[in-house]
């Protein structure tokens, strides 16, 4: 992509320390909006979401994640390099189906038997695809989905797109060892809440939902991919595996963007998946919303609530939201369905 990789080397130059990041860089909210479309406590609002957010990622008490982090620098300058120069070793590559799926799920003309072609034509997809289309997320009913023919008549072509973005990211997010199974469980559990409230919003606001799903996909596997990467630099520095919580937690909220559009550009996906994501991480001033920013916001809230954890009063949700209180509630609803 034209300018992708001097942005991302601007970002992080070398001659620059890692400054810590108190700010929500998760949920960013447009500048030059008005008093009373942005009250003074909206910030603050969001950086205590992103906040609980990590406490229950990393299952971690603030106070931890808040922790000094002046031995680890070198380790985030590392990771730092290693983003800008496209070198992480742990960044997924393109999965092998994904090309030609795209080409398919973008043609109005693609019917179901070609689509049925496409995804038989690669077992593992097809195995993934069962599992996932099976799982409560997307299932519609009760009774199983036994073959691919079945998943796209039943869920329909709108709806096999989801399952099958989902499909192709699901081994990527699946937990390797014990160690961060914890971790990758409520990665993928947020990811899908995330890329939920996503397409549901696209859908209010008339834009591409699915391509709002995938995209809503991208920064929980960001989250771990940057997680392995840390691993690896510790392994190599210190000659240990895991990484410090709060090491995790200011790597994450400093290169969840970069390693986003990163994935976008090594999946070769189609620019506006790329416009997405930018929008969300530097919402242009006097924005309204982005289905991505506003579909985080939301789905992180709902996945906190269900799992009992802190989060955002329900007056509060709007606000950083920036949806009509109607709109909210239609995307909650059908969250609750799903998280349930």
């Amino acid at each position: 992509m034209p300018g992708f990789l001097s942005w991302i080397s601007g970002l992080f130059s070398s001659a620059q320390p890692v400054p810590p990041a108190p700010e929500a860089r998760l949920f960013n909210l447009p500048t030059e909006t008005s008093v009373s479309e942005n009250p003074d406590d909206v910030p603050e609002l969001a950086q205590q979401l992103e906040e609980h957010l990590f406490c229950w990622l990393l299952d971690a008490d603030p106070s931890v994640l808040r922790s000094d982090l002046s031995s680890a620098r070198e380790d985030l300058e590392e990771l730092g390099r290693r983003l800008s120069a496209d070198q992480l070793e742990e960044l997924p590559r393109q999965p092998l189906s994904l090309p030609i799926l795209m080409k398919a799920l973008s043609d109005e003309s693609t019917d179901r038997q070609r689509l049925t072609e496409i995804i038989l034509a690669d077992p593992s997809l097809t195995d993934q695809l069962l599992q996932v289309a099976n799982s409560p997320y997307f299932r519609p009913g009760d009774r199983a989905i036994e073959s691919v023919d079945q998943a796209v008549f039943i869920l329909g072509v709108d709806g096999i797109r989801n399952v099958i973005s989902a499909s192709i990211m699901r081994p990527m997010l699946a937990a390797r060892n014990s160690r961060e199974a914890l971790f990758a469980q409520r990665v993928w559990r947020w990811g899908l809440a995330c890329a939920r409230s996503a397409e549901l919003i696209a859908k209010i606001d008339g834009a591409d939902s699915s391509a709002h799903f995938m995209v809503g996909l991208l920064p929980a596997l960001s989250y771990i991919t940057i997680r392995r990467e840390l691993q690896r630099i510790c392994r190599e520095n210190l000659g240990s595996s895991e990484p410090d919580p709060a090491l995790i937690r200011h790597a994450l909220a400093r290169f969840q963007w970069a390693t986003s559009q990163l994935l976008a550009n090594e999946w070769n996906l189609p620019p506006k998946y790329h416009a997405f994501l930018m929008e969300a991480e530097r919402p242009a001033p006097r924005q309204k919303h982005t289905p991505l920013s506003d579909g985080m916001v939301i789905g992180t809230r709902e996945v906190l609530r269900h799992a009992h954890q802190r989060n955002l009063a329900e007056e509060d949700l709007p606000k950083v939201a920036r949806l009509s209180p109607e709109q909210v509630n239609r995307v909650r609803a059908s969250l609750k369905t799903m998280l349930r």
